[in-house]
């Protein structure tokens, strides 16, 4: 897999510029870190990576032919299976014992068989991580994944998330510079300056 090279994006909507000749350099088989406030253009970038939205102008190479996996602000699951169900509804060729071990390992071994709707916020967000790391993928989008996990279950989950995606092509967006060190980020992109900075 090749590095995705990001060449001066612009994106406005209803004449505001919410990307404005931003370029940036995700390297392949390691995790690059996101941040920026609320309205800066991150949902933007992530829409226009997977192919949800369309520039204005720019060019991105080496995103033709990857498999994206993603975990959104949003859980999206189906809320009357349960979390082995969820899971395998991305990967039908995962085993009930594959998929129960990897939810065991990030404490939901208490709830296998409960329907997602019975589950906590924190619990559901357990589960909507591990659907999007045990699908097929080449590239993995993660915007704000962590968000409403306490403390303890966050640090659990964020080991868990780095050793499953190690050597996959990560972005991370996120609020917390603790996480992008958690997760080993190689190289942290700004919005704010429209610019990359690798990692020290």
């Amino acid at each position: 897999m090749e590095d995705i090279v990001i060449r001066n994006l612009c994106k406005s909507f209803d004449g505001k510029p919410v990307l404005l000749d931003f370029s940036a350099v995700l390297p392949a088989g390691q995790v690059t870190g996101l941040m920026a406030p609320s309205g800066a253009g991150k949902t933007t970038l992530l829409r226009i990576l997977m192919g949800l939205e369309q520039p204005d102008s720019g060019v991105i190479d080496g995103l033709a032919g990857l498999r994206l996996s993603a975990v959104f602000q949003e859980d999206r699951l189906c809320d009357n299976l349960d979390s082995s169900a969820n899971i395998r509804l991305v990967n039908p060729i995962l085993g009930r014992k594959e998929t129960e071990e990897a939810l065991t390992a990030v404490g939901l071994a208490g709830c296998l068989r409960q329907p997602v709707q019975e589950l906590s916020g924190g619990m559901c967000r357990r589960v909507t991580i591990l659907r999007a790391l045990l699908a097929e993928y080449d590239l993995l989008f993660l915007d704000e994944p962590f968000k409403g996990l306490d403390r303890e279950t966050k640090e659990a989950v964020m080991a868990d998330t780095r050793r499953r995606c190690a050597g996959r092509t990560v972005l991370l967006v996120t609020h917390d510079p603790t996480e992008l060190d958690t997760m080993g980020a190689a190289v942290r992109l700004d919005l704010n300056t429209q610019s990359s900075n690798r990692a020290k």
